[in-house]
């Protein structure tokens, strides 16, 4: 759980596009109808990819209204989730693990170019409108640190230089290739496995 910062400047209306409404009613039809509210999260991440990837509180209002839920249990959700933004992060959101596996790997320096490049601060949008930034815990990726999740996609095995590559990138509106930056496939080891090389596989 993080302590979400949340937008001063609110829209004063909220729905989902006609593209949306027909999404929204597939995500619906996945749920048993005496467990509608679960599909909460779904619409949370529906309502922030229209909104150009934030939330603002009235889409809340309005999700609370379509699963007749009360405002706050949607709130709860949407502050307790680091996947939700409640305030604008712009085109392209930066998040740094610096959890122990990424931290000594060298997510320091990650963070740096983040500080050089985008804002000096987290949660600051780039003078372009077009990144911010934040570290976070741990995203999962321990074998392939140092990584770090921009929107959906996960870079991982980074260094410096490779960071400074994608961040750049980002800041021309140039979305880079996700995965492993050694060239790994998944967190498969480096050429080739290291043990049990004489395990013959049984068919």
């Amino acid at each position: 759980m993080s302590i979400k910062n949340v937008a001063a400047n609110q829209p004063d209306s909220f729905e989902f596009t006609k593209e949306n409404l027909l999404i929204k009613d597939l995500i619906l039809k996945k749920y048993p109808k005496t467990k509608i509210q679960s599909s909460v999260m779904p619409l949370l991440s529906l309502a922030q990819s229209q909104n150009n990837n934030w939330i603002p509180l009235v889409a809340i209002k309005y999700i609370a209204a379509l699963l007749d839920m009360p405002y706050i249990k949607v709130y709860e959700v949407a502050t307790f989730y680091s996947m939700y933004n409640l305030a604008p992060v712009g085109d392209y959101f930066v998040q740094v693990c610096t959890t122990t596996p990424c931290m000594i790997r060298g997510s320091s320096k990650i963070v740096d170019v983040c500080k050089k490049y985008i804002s000096e601060k987290e949660n600051q949008i780039s003078k372009n409108k077009k990144c911010s930034w934040v570290e976070v815990e741990c995203l999962g990726a321990c074998v392939n640190a140092p990584m770090m999740q921009i929107n959906d996609n996960y870079f991982e095995d980074l260094d410096e230089k490779s960071a400074e590559k994608i961040i750049k990138d980002l800041m021309i509106d140039k979305l880079p290739k996700p995965g492993s930056y050694r060239n790994r496939k998944n967190s498969a080891p480096e050429k080739n496995r290291k043990t049990l090389l004489e395990t013959i596989n049984a068919k």
